[in-house]
């Protein structure tokens, strides 16, 4: 990896007026890319609609394109003004009312480079008979640049430790996490800083901020951690941008700018002879107040 400073670009939606909101991120990311020089910019979770989807599945399908396509076309052209990789969150329509929450990595040079589709949906988000809207996808995702090996993560996904592993064992040096966050900041920032230490990866974490559709209220709160779990920018809750260089030799001790050296690493010191039963399905001993099926 190189050293570049990455940043994470939050603001508040209009609940689907994509042609808005495109124009908001546009300004945005050019604005963050010219005073900042970021080199990798993190947009938040399904900015182009909002995350709660007004007028419902049927709606959103209609609203959204395919990806890549005309709204990654968009995406494609900020890249190339900004010099910056992008990581660009929008649903994305499939086949037959299908639809993904997904994020595109868009790069300055190469245009779009792939996509995530959200493999751990929000209960509520995930479709289940005739609620929800998006069904998940199945994949991790990591794919390598000129500045570094670039990973993503959609939101609820961060709450689950063993996609942030599948995706560093696939060679990831920065995980993205484009949210649209809507419990606590402290579920938030401990998540975030979990990830990165579990995996001595950067974590660029960027939320949306205002009302969503439903009611609900994301509080922004965007946040760049370092593989030690240190916290290194820090955003509030509005519209702003938040930047950091990120140091290519982030484990020679075990917090920046201490005297004591780093002599451990959570990826290689796994034993994973104990790891057996880690993907038989389970539940917690504890019931939630609601449990909403998994449609498998």
């Amino acid at each position: 990896m190189k050293k570049f400073i990455a940043a994470a670009v939050q603001f508040s939606p209009i609940p689907m007026d994509v042609g808005a909101n495109l124009e908001k991120a546009g300004k945005l990311v050019k604005e963050c890319a010219a005073k900042s020089g970021a080199q990798l910019i993190v947009l938040p979770e399904s900015f182009t609609t909002g995350f709660t989807p007004k007028g419902g599945r049927k709606k959103l399908w209609e609203t959204v394109p395919e990806m890549p396509g005309a709204h990654t076309d968009i995406g494609a052209g900020w890249a190339r003004e900004s010099g910056a990789y992008i990581v660009f969150p929008s649903y994305e329509r499939g086949p037959d009312g299908v639809v993904w929450n997904s994020a595109a990595l868009i790069g300055p040079d190469e245009g779009f480079m792939g996509l995530y589709r959200k493999t751990h949906p929000f209960p509520s988000e995930r479709l289940h008979g005739d609620s929800g809207w998006t069904t998940p996808g199945s994949e991790p995702f990591c794919a390598g640049t000129k500045i570094g090996n670039i990973g993503i993560i959609i939101c609820y996904d961060g709450d689950f430790p063993e996609l942030s592993r599948a995706t560093a064992l696939m060679g990831a040096e920065v995980i993205a996490r484009p949210s649209a966050f809507m419990r606590t900041f402290d579920h938030w920032e401990l998540t975030n800083k979990a990830r990165a230490y579990d995996n001595h990866v950067y974590i660029v974490a960027t939320n949306t901020v205002g009302y969503d559709s439903s009611g609900a209220h994301c509080f922004g709160s965007s946040m760049i951690v370092g593989p030690t779990a240190c916290k290194l920018a820090q955003a509030a809750c509005r519209d702003e941008y938040i930047f950091a260089e990120l140091d290519p030799e982030p484990l020679k001790t075990i917090y920046p700018n201490s005297s004591i050296p780093m002599s451990f690493d959570h990826v290689e010191d796994r034993n994973i002879q104990s790891y057996a039963s880690i993907l038989k399905p389970g539940k917690s001993p504890f019931e939630p107040a609601l449990r909403i099926p998994y449609e498998r």
